[in-house]
């Protein structure tokens, strides 16, 4: 329970600023991020903001925190235009692919999980889906109609946005006025069924073709995707809870709505924290399919991408991600990812090193303020960029320690190696395919004594000029060759 001797500050999106963060029970955080809508391979994108967060949830749990973590899987009710108009997404694609919608659900959940398996995410304490808790919404969306904030019309139900503004502010976390919003706004068009343009549906009647419907007192119909969220999230982590996170496309609408349900239904905000990671560009522009500017993870891994030089690992790309604070826009491309080979290769060799460092009978190095600057970084607002720029100063460390330039004792040397191994791994989640990696070294290394075999039987028959072309061609891959009197020992 570490968490006692550190004060946490997070950027909390609904005051734009950071605040000490305290949990509502001590000892245990509550915390729900929207999840996938599965009716498309999961993008770049998904599996950056997933990641912030699988980050954040390995720093609590690494402070100490008992966190419930919650992350819903969408398999109903998000609409192709997220402000309630059009079809919705997963009966579109099955309707595209003549495929029954849960077939859709269940190839793109599998998808989800299996990539997110390969990047070393942790999965959830609880994996919801919206059609698992279809009563549940309805008992919702019933609530906020008796609490007079939502209407019927035509078997549809919305969310009743000028009368919640009367008593409430929509608008807070996205820091928009409801009156520009309106002024904003096309006029309706006496087709719709919603009184004011901003009103969000919270139950959709079904057109008699839509495959995915289910009986309630309104119509045969399906829930929104907002309401989705709020039934969920208040059932499994109560109707108020420490931390809502998701990306900062969600922000507005649809944690905007979030927030007015939980009030129309409780009278209270239903989340203390709001925390929201950044987008990602590829090759410093928004990443789209129709113009080719597209990658998706399972490319990075196999390399089968005009946009990429060669295939790069699970760990690689994640330790790339960690480079940027989940707040600021990442920009993903091939020379960000061979720099982040580089530093991942440097890092990975350091804590193979480590076991084989001996103690001193003195400390030379400050380890008490090495480790507070770690913490110090983690603790405001997860700043990993802070962090992975001490975690190399820790490489250096170990270089001087392997040089016995430097010394720990026994204890200090512990406590610097459990440390190190803690935020790598556990913190920073750059434990993943270890089998792989290590594979991948041996054969690496196995390789390279290869070649120094072939160097010095060259020197032993005076080709000089070959012996000179093996250690230079291994120079240029950052391999260098040490001639000594036990014979040739290589660094990379």
């Amino acid at each position: 329970m570490i968490y006692k001797d550190h004060t946490l500050k997070i950027y909390n999106s609904l005051s734009n600023k950071k605040e000490t963060f305290t949990p509502i029970e001590e000892g245990y955080i509550g915390m729900y991020v929207c999840g996938p809508t599965v009716y498309s391979n999961v993008h770049l994108g998904n599996v950056r903001t997933f990641m912030s967060f699988d980050m954040i949830y390995r720093y609590l749990q690494h402070l100490g925190y008992k966190v419930r973590y919650v992350r819903n899987i969408t398999d109903v009710g998000h609409l192709v235009d997220d402000l309630d108009e059009g079809e919705d997404k997963i009966a579109k694609k099955a309707r595209l692919e003549k495929l029954e919608p849960m077939e859709v659900v269940q190839r793109y959940t599998l998808d989800f999980h299996d990539i997110l398996n390969k990047f070393n995410l942790l999965p959830p304490s609880i994996e919801p889906t919206a059609t698992g808790h279809i009563i549940e919404q309805i008992g919702v969306i019933q609530k906020i109609i008796d609490n007079g904030y939502a209407y019927v019309s035509n078997g549809s139900v919305y969310f009743d946005v000028a009368k919640y503004n009367e008593d409430y502010e929509y608008g807070e976390l996205s820091h928009r006025k409801l009156e520009d919003m309106a002024s904003n706004s096309r006029q309706l068009d006496g087709q719709s069924d919603k009184r004011n343009e901003q009103d969000f549906a919270m139950w959709k009647r079904a057109d008699p073709e839509h495959l995915m419907r289910w009986p309630s007192p309104w119509s045969d119909g399906f829930p929104g995707w907002h309401t989705e969220c709020t039934t969920m999230s208040s059932k499994y982590l109560g109707k108020k809870f420490d931390i809502h996170g998701g990306g900062m496309d969600l922000k507005f609408p649809h944690h905007e709505c979030e927030i007015a349900q939980g009030k129309a239904c409780t009278g209270h905000a239903p989340v203390n924290y709001w925390l929201h990671a950044n987008l990602l560009t590829l090759n410093g522009k928004k990443m789209a399919k129709s113009s080719g500017n597209n990658i998706l993870p399972g490319e990075i891994l196999s390399g089968k991408s005009p946009l990429l030089s060669k295939a790069y690992s699970a760990p690689v790309t994640r330790f790339l991600m960690m480079q940027t604070h989940y707040r600021s826009i990442m920009d993903f491309s091939d020379e960000a990812m061979l720099a982040a080979e580089k530093g991942y290769n440097r890092l990975m060799k350091s804590l193979e090193t480590l076991p084989k460092i001996e103690t001193g009978k003195v400390s030379t190095l400050d380890i008490a303020e090495w480790r507070a600057k770690c913490y110090a970084a983690m603790n405001d607002d997860f700043n990993t960029p802070i962090l992975i720029s001490h975690l190399f100063e820790g490489v250096g460390f170990i270089n001087l320690l392997k040089d016995k330039s430097a010394s720990l004792t026994a204890a200090d040397l512990d406590l610097f190696a459990k440390l190190f191994s803690d935020f790598v791994y556990d913190v920073l989640g750059l434990g993943v395919a270890f089998e792989i990696y290590d594979s991948r070294t041996e054969k690496l290394k196995g390789t390279i004594n290869l070649l120094i075999e072939m160097r010095d039987l060259a020197r032993a028959n005076r080709n000089y000029s070959l012996s000179d072309q093996i250690r230079d061609r291994l120079a240029m891959l950052d391999i260098l060759l040490k001639d000594g009197e036990n014979g040739t020992t290589f660094d990379y």
